[in-house]
């Protein structure tokens, strides 16, 4: 399952991306938003980041005007590995090495069909599982500095959830 989600600025983007995971068999769930009304991009990153960690979803698409706000989002919650990618060698790369979990896309970056092609490079490269990787995707993401509640802390102690 594929969670799928966007603010205003990547709503016309995430439907043709909506219309090639359909026409390719891809099991979805389209979180919004649902049409291109302003909305806060980070309680669309918030729920496709909940349906990975919950384990109902395997990988998300999160697309935003830049694609910069909402993977920042997304990074805050342990566990999840958003990767901005607006070409097809950073998709395969973010995938190869660092297991990443969430696709992020600027609709107001790139046009459909290299989404499209960023898209089909993100969801069919699998991770590596080389030594090397997997030591670096432990040290990156599960070391210091998370505090178990989902979200990254600063590593102060002072619980700020930064």
């Amino acid at each position: 399952m594929i969670a799928i989600g966007s603010d205003h600025g990547g709503f016309a983007l995430k439907q043709e991306i909506l219309e090639f995971l359909k026409q390719n068999g891809y099991e979805y769930q389209d979180v919004g938003s649902y049409d291109d009304k302003a909305v806060d991009y980070p309680d669309i990153a918030k729920k496709v980041a909940e349906m990975i960690l919950s384990g109902e979803a395997e990988r998300g698409i999160l697309i935003c005007g830049t694609g910069i706000g909402i993977s920042i989002t997304a990074n805050r919650y342990a566990g999840i590995r958003a990767a901005l990618c607006h070409d097809c060698f950073s998709a395969e790369a973010t995938r190869l090495h660092n297991d990443a979990n969430i696709l992020a896309m600027g609709g107001r970056v790139i046009g459909g069909e290299l989404a499209k092609k960023i898209t089909h490079t993100f969801l069919t490269t699998p991770f590596s599982e080389e030594t090397r990787h997997l030591r670096r995707v432990e040290k990156t993401f599960f070391g210091e500095g998370f505090n178990g509640s989902g979200i990254v802390s600063c590593g102060q102690g002072c619980g700020c959830g930064r």
